[in-house]
């Protein structure tokens, strides 16, 4: 009886790791960190970019990252964005996207454009308030950054 249990508590924790649920009594990432990208320059995106890949190849699993884009950073995030992004922009978050990196869109930001979610690369995930994005993510314990 009691290796039926321990089989079965061991499947439920396999379970509950697939499903990106932390086990009880973890903290996750020992790292978590939010980008502020609200600047619409080719070398703000390439400088942002490269930073993220920095942190994420240093720290791998034990990192959270967090993109939040508003005003002109949101066109980095867009399938026809109004403003140049450089050469390779999608390739790299579309990598960074495998590794758990998440980009957030600003609702606000896209009404003020006339964009919509189907105007967003899959991956990114649209959030009403970019600032209120940054402050909820700071007070779950994300150090804030400013690119």
């Amino acid at each position: 009886m009691k290796r039926l249990f321990t089989a079965l508590l061991c499947l439920f924790s396999l379970t509950a790791l697939a499903d990106g649920d932390v086990p009880a009594g973890s903290s996750g990432p020992a790292h978590k960190v939010v980008y502020q990208c609200n600047k619409g320059g080719v070398s703000d995106y390439k400088f942002l970019l490269f930073s993220v890949s920095q942190l994420k190849e240093k720290y791998g699993d034990d990192i959270d990252i967090v993109v939040s884009c508003f005003g002109p950073g949101l066109h980095l995030l867009g399938k026809h964005p109004e403003r140049e992004v450089h050469a390779g922009a999608l390739d790299q978050m579309t990598y960074l996207d495998t590794f758990g990196v998440k980009f957030h869109a600003c609702g606000n930001t896209m009404k003020a454009l006339g964009w919509h979610q189907d105007d967003l690369h899959d991956f990114v995930k649209m959030v009403p308030i970019g600032a209120d994005d940054l402050m909820l993510l700071q007070e779950q314990g994300y150090q804030y950054l400013v690119m």
